[in-house]
């Protein structure tokens, strides 16, 4: 796991699969402050690919890193100032 990011606040979303990782992905970060840093835990596989594709869609937050760790899929997502 990285400790590089200063997480605001971890989602955990294990066990979930396609759409839920992602729409609660964003309700999270709706309800987070500006630079906040929100810490996704997965283990949909596909995860990596939605949030991937849903943060390069979005206007105002940032997918700053993604790790795999065996069947977890962490993803780190800032929201912008």
């Amino acid at each position: 796991m990285s400790s590089e990011y200063e997480t605001t606040e971890t989602l955990d979303v294990k066990g979930q699969s396609c759409p839920m990782p992602i729409v609660k992905t964003k309700q999270a970060i709706d309800d987070l402050e500006g630079g906040a840093v929100l810490e996704v835990l997965s283990t949909d596989s596909g995860s990596m690919s939605d949030i991937q594709g849903w943060a390069d869609g979005t206007d105002g937050v940032e997918l700053l890193e993604q790790v795999e760790d065996g069947d977890l899929y962490i993803h780190y997502v800032e929201k912008a100032p």
